[in-house]
Order: C-alpha cells, then structure tokens, then sequence
C-alpha cells in the first residue's frame, strides 16, 4: 500500500459538490432499499455492499496488521482515495449502520474528497488521535457528526475544529464542549449554517454567546502549539480577538439539556441575545426560548442589562434596534429590486442554500421553502413598514422547548412559524382555563400553516383533542408523549383531526381500568371510517413494568382504530407497536386478508421494519407479513410470549428478514 505525505488538494477531488450531491445524501438514507417490484439494486449500490463485506478481510486486514500500531501517516494512498467523496461517504455510512466500522477502516476511508463525515452511530472510535486524522486529512469536510464521542476533551476539539473551516453542519451533542470550544467555533468556522450543542452539560447558556459575535473576546480556544494553526490562521484570529466578531450565519442552533447558568434568568437572556443577533436563524431547540419571545415581543430589555454587562455583550435595546434596522432596509431593498423587475440569483449561493438549509429535510420541504407562502408574504409586508410600527419579525420556522403560555408571542414574532414542541404540564391555568384549550387557544394563530407538532403532556389525550381539531388539518407529523389514555379515549377522532399525516407517534400509558367490549364493537359500519393514506411511519407505544411478562388487555376497543389505521395506510413503511394492550395478531390477520383487486397498494405491502414487542402476535403471522411485503428487512419479535425460539431459527433460516427475538 504505497503512502505518502499530501496537503490534500489535488486536481478534481477538489471540487465543489453541485445540486446531485443533496440526491445522494437522499440516497444514503435509503440504504438497502430495492424497488417495490422486487428489481435489483443498482450496480453502484451492490459495489458499495461488497466493498463493506470485504473491508474487514482484504483492506482492513492488510492495514492493520502492517500499519495501524506502527506508523502515523498524514495522508495514505490507498484504494479508496479514487473513489469521490459521496460514494466514501455513503460506504462510511453502511459500515456504521452494519455495525462493521473499526479503527483501521476508519483510517482508509479518511480521503481529502470527503464532504460529509458522520460518526454518531460508533462514538467509541473517536478519540484524540482520530480526530488528528481528521483535521490533517479531511480539511474540507462540510459535514461533521461527533455526537456521543464522550472521552474527547475540548482541548481536542477545539484543535480539530481549528483545521475545518469549511464546515457548515456541526453536530457536538452529548461531547466535553465548553466555552473555548464555541469561541473557537466563532473565530475559525465562519460558514457554519448548524449547530447541534445539546446534551453538552459542561456548557453554559452565556457560553452561547460568541456566536452571535458582538463582543471582543480575549482568547479564540485555539491553542498556540496547534499543529493546524498556521501563520495565517494566527494572524486572523488574533486580529479577530481585537475586533468584535460578526455573527455566524447560523440557520439551525440546538442547545437542550445543557448547563443553566449562574443565575436563574440566564437562559432567558442568553436566548434572546442569540435571537436577536443572528438574523439567519429559522431552527431552534433552547431552554428559556419562550420567555424570550416574550421578553422580544414587549421590549421588555431592562431586565437582561446585568446579564448582558457581566458578559461584556452589546445590552438587547441596542441589538434590538440594529436589527430592526436591517429589516427596515431589507424590506426596502426587496421593494426597490421588485419594482426594478426582480432580483438576481446568484446560482452557487443558490446551490448551497438548497443543500445546507434542506440538510436532513424531505424533498417536500424543501420545495416548501423555496415557495414563498402567505405567511411568508404576510411578514415581508409587516417588514415594510414605516418607522413608527416597532414590530420585529423573527425568520423562525422550527421551535422547541416551548410552553402553553408562549405561544401566543411566538407566533406575532415568528410568522412563518411551521413546527413546535410543546411542553403541557398537568396542572391548572390561575383562570381556571384547562391545558388543553391553552394549547388550543396558542395554535389557532399557527392553524392551517403548522406541519408539525410535538407534545409532551402527562395528562388524559382526550385533553388534545381540541387542539389537535385547531391544528390538525395541516400537520404532517404528530407526536403525544406521556399522554394517558382510557378504554375511551377518542383515538378515531385524533385520526380524523389529521387527516394528512406521514408520521404518527403516540407514547402513552396504558389504561387502568378494564373494560372489555362484546362483538358488536367489530361489527360496525367501517366504511365511514377515518383513513390516513399518506401515513409512512406509525408508532403507538405503552409503558409497562419490566416484571410484567403480558401486557393487560384492558383498551379492547384499540383494535378497531389499529384496523383503521393498517387497512388505511397503503403507503406504510415502517411499523412500531409496542405493548399494546389490546389483541394484535387477529388484526394483523384480518388486515392482510384484505386485498382490493381494484387498487395497487395493499396493506402493509411497503412496509420495511416492524417492531411488535411484547404483543400476542405469532409466528405464522410475522411469515404472512414477510410474504406480502417484499421490502421488509428487519423485524423485532422480542418477548412476544406466542413465538418460541424453535419458531425464531426456522424463520430466520427460511428468510433474509433479520429478526429479532428475546
């Protein structure tokens, strides 16, 4: 294997990706998939697997017994440097979900041409010496995932950071990341578009605020003996140290679970400095973003001087003020271009927007954004206003972390608001209103343009309903956490709130009390029932105490919406049920001797993974499955008390489905 010594930049692995590169980032998701009609895999796609099932025998091998522990290499000259940066990439990928990554694969498959590097499926193998790697070879990563990678300091991370000024996603959930770390994010990443802090507990919401820049800060976080700093890279952030920074152009800023602050209305502060600092903000996850917008909304900027003094920040009025300011003249910039005939397009910038901002979308998203909507429209004509109307409008599109009481203020700020996680608690409004019409009353602004909606609510569900019946006509993804139901509770009528739903999610508890009813429940007319035809992804989740082999079948009438819901949903992909209090395997039953020769979908014939723990479901019906649905890959039987491990090996021999079973 022949190794030498490169700075990484050679003739066309240099190039910049163009539009097909956020198709292939769609494609990676998509791994092991074939088409519907059982037709082979593309000849790139089974090129691809045999590498990932020859990388341990052939290249990994040879590396490791020759090269690995003896020699460190800034670059090496191996079989997969030819390859381009998105088959690298998609092949990194597959190890990782196979569970088939190592240390030494690692190594080969670091090549200059590398956009995207996602390591949070094997955190374990990210140590200083990788992330070394990393910063000399992979220079010009646009992508980096580090999530999990624990027994990284950030001293470390702050030296590999320092060499990736490229990057435009950055994802540091559940790492050391400290104060240094973001300041050498402000000075040394310049292009950044995401962030992801969450879960970083050595992080405090003041530690944030570099990013928004505004303030001189007297050390970078990079180290002076970093072997990436060059003469050049000191000299700019040396002159960036005396200089206040301009903020990063952050579209996406996640920072859940972290450190609180030294004083209680620290994340308060800390929040609506960065609301208000970085313009290009349209995603956010942050503790104290309600009161935040609250604080925006009526001015109330008095209370964070102490805050923003001790700090050594520009105080809110001020920040306030410049940016009503900028959208004051942007607004009359739109204007004067519009009466001009319209705007150019820049297409590279155009380019990178569409693979930055739709990172991690769906394509119909994607298309949403880039079609203004009647919000949209609405909130450039609030922006073209005179100087007396001191209304600011915030870009937010993707808010989480919120309360009841918030979103009034969230959605006069945030106009193009399209997705919110809310958190209920169970307790009584000092009106003696109930949570439920609160949540309802806070949608009715966001009614009709909501796509998604998240709840978290240790109450009864049928305290939902009304706001669901609000919002529901829009949303394409819902999820009920910790919601407690009943024999019943309205399930259908949830159904039929939202009738174009792809993802329905629901953790619950299950009922407590009994009650079973007579056949006559099956009996009924149901054709009138409520379908959900675009559903692709359904989960419906019952807590249960470990030392309880069965679940209690106490919510009888759960099958006739599970019945609805299979029967109903043609284009279902993947299938989560668990614990369910209630019979499944007579539904599954009945549900696949179901076929209308007049339509080409039939039930669960799409579906692809299928999670069934602890339910009655049995073996003969998890084969029915199998036969009906040709795209299916992965089922997960665990302590399902009908199916035997006799049964599990005689499947598992029988069948290329990996099943699960315990």
């Amino acid at each position: 294997m022949p190794l030498f010594r490169a700075s990484g930049k050679r003739g066309g692995a240099m190039a910049r990706p163009g539009r097909r590169r956020r198709r292939n980032m769609e494609v990676m998701g998509s791994c092991g998939k074939s088409d519907e009609d059982g037709a082979v895999l593309p000849l790139t796609r089974l090129c691809l697997l045999s590498l990932a099932d020859n990388m341990k025998e052939v290249w990994v091998k040879d590396y490791a017994d020759n090269y690995l522990d003896h020699y460190s290499f800034r670059y090496i000259m191996g079989p997969f440097n030819f390859l381009t940066g998105e088959l690298v990439e998609e092949l990194t990928l597959l190890l990782c979900t196979r569970k088939q990554m190592s240390r030494a694969a690692l190594h080969l498959l670091l090549v200059p041409q590398l956009r995207g590097l996602s390591l949070e499926k094997c955190p374990g193998l990210v140590t200083a010496a990788l992330c070394a790697h990393i910063a000399a070879r992979c220079q010009c990563l646009w992508s980096l995932d580090l999530s999990g990678a624990q027994q990284l300091t950030s001293k470390v991370l702050s030296e590999t950071l320092c060499c990736l000024p490229a990057l435009r996603s950055l994802s540091l959930a559940g790492t050391p990341c400290d104060r240094r770390v973001i300041r050498t994010i402000a000075h040394c990443c310049r292009l950044l578009r995401h962030l992801d802090l969450s879960r970083c507990h050595f992080l405090s919401p003041a530690a944030l605020l570099p990013l928004g820049g505004g303030a001189s800060f007297s050390s970078s976080g990079c180290p002076s003996n970093s072997p990436c700093r060059s003469s050049t890279s000191q000299s700019f952030i040396s002159s960036s140290c005396a200089s206040p920074l301009s903020p990063l152009p952050l579209s996406s800023l996640l920072a859940l679970d972290i450190e609180f602050g030294e004083q209680e209305g620290d994340p308060v502060a800390a929040a609506a400095y960065l609301l208000l600092s970085l313009p290009c903000l349209e995603r956010v996850a942050m503790e104290g973003l309600a009161q935040a917008c609250c604080l925006i909304q009526h001015k109330q900027f008095g209370q964070t001087d102490e805050f923003t003094d001790r700090e050594g920040v520009p105080r809110l009025e001020e920040v306030w003020r410049d940016r009503r300011h900028r959208q004051n003249m942007d607004s009359w910039s739109k204007t004067s271009k519009g009466a001009a005939g319209g705007e150019e397009d820049d297409d590279e910038e155009e380019e990178e927007m569409l693979l930055w901002e739709g990172y991690g979308e769906s394509e119909e998203d994607a298309s949403r954004d880039l079609v203004p909507s009647c919000s949209q429209n609405q909130a450039e004509e609030k922006g073209r206003v005179s100087s007396g109307d001191e209304h600011l409008i915030l870009r937010l599109k993707d808010v989480k972390g919120l309360s009841c009481d918030s979103l009034d203020s969230l959605s006069r700020a945030c106009p193009d608001i399209y997705s919110i996680s809310v958190n209920v608690d169970d307790c009584e409004d000092p009106r003696g209103r109930s949570q439920g019409s609160l949540l309802a009353a806070g949608l009715q602004a966001c009614s009709g343009q909501l796509r998604s909606l998240s709840v978290h609510y240790p109450g009864p569900l049928v305290d939902l309903l009304p706001a669901l019946q609000v919002a529901g006509s829009s949303l394409v993804s819902l999820t009920l956490e910790g919601v407690k139901t009943s024999p019943h509770t309205p399930l259908l009528e949830v159904i039929k709130a939202c009738p174009r739903l792809k993802d329905l999610l629901i953790s619950a508890e299950p009922p407590t009390t009994p009650h079973v009813e007579g056949d006559e429940e099956d009996q009924r007319d149901e054709r009138d029932l409520p379908q959900l035809p675009n559903l692709c992804s359904l989960t419906l989740n019952f807590s249960y105490e470990h030392s309880q082999m069965k679940p209690v079948m106490s919510w009888m009438s759960l099958k006739r919406v599970l019945k609805c819901l299979l029967a109903g949903s043609p284009l279902l992909e993947k299938l989560s049920l668990v614990s369910l209090p209630c019979p499944l395997n007579c539904i599954l039953q009945e549900v696949l001797s179901r076929l209308d020769l007049d339509s080409p979908h039939i039930p669960l014939g799409r579906v692809q993974r299928i999670d069934l723990p602890r339910t009655d479901v049995k073996m003969i019906t998890v084969k029915s499955v199998m036969q009906r649905s040709k795209k299916l890959k992965y089922v997960d039987v665990s302590h399902c008390w009908h199916i035997s491990h006799f049964e599990m090996l005689d499947c598992k021999m029988d069948s290329k489905v990996q099943v699960v079973w315990l």
